[in-house]
């Protein structure tokens, strides 16, 4: 069974790229400087630090063999290259909410990069599948927990 592709865009790609040089560069010299210092102090047993340590080395370890499976499935969306006429992955997005009577932004990204702090909403997220393809103009209606939200699109951009 093939993998499934990780869609990021390009600032994601750096973001995902740049955290693993640092897990890989930085954390790894400073978890074993730890476990050296640890194992200083004697008996391994009851040394809370060393267990601390090798613990951090674990999950700094599995979180590189996470960035590294998921960099290694990763399909990049090149900004330049999207189509403006209609929403896709990688367009910042700016909708009218019809029943709250409010303007929202969102950007849509691969399910990798979704925050919706940030307003990045996923591909995948029931706002984001209705979004997909839609026009300028068009009345998008979105089956929510809460119900059905009504949003019109107001305006397709680019990221950059």
């Amino acid at each position: 069974m093939a993998e499934k592709k990780n869609i990021l865009t390009y600032a994601g790609l750096k973001q995902y790229e740049d955290e693993l040089h640092n897990l890989k560069v930085v954390k790894r010299k400073e978890v074993a400087q730890k476990i050296k210092e640890a194992r200083e102090q004697g008996d391994l047993s009851e040394n809370a630090e060393y267990d601390a340590a090798k613990d951090e080395q674990r999950d700094i370890e599995l979180r590189i063999e996470e960035l590294e499976k998921l960099l290694k499935n990763a399909e990049v969306v090149v900004e330049e290259e999207i189509d403006l006429e209609k929403i896709n992955i990688g367009c910042r997005v700016k909708v009218y909410e019809i029943d709250e009577a409010e303007e929202m932004e969102f950007r849509i990204v691969g399910s990798t990069e979704a925050n919706s702090l940030q307003n990045k909403i996923s591909n995948e997220s029931p706002v984001g599948r209705a979004l997909l393809g839609k026009k300028v103009g068009d009345v998008v209606d979105v089956e929510t927990q809460v119900g059905v939200i009504q949003y019109k699109v107001l305006e397709i951009q680019r990221v950059s």
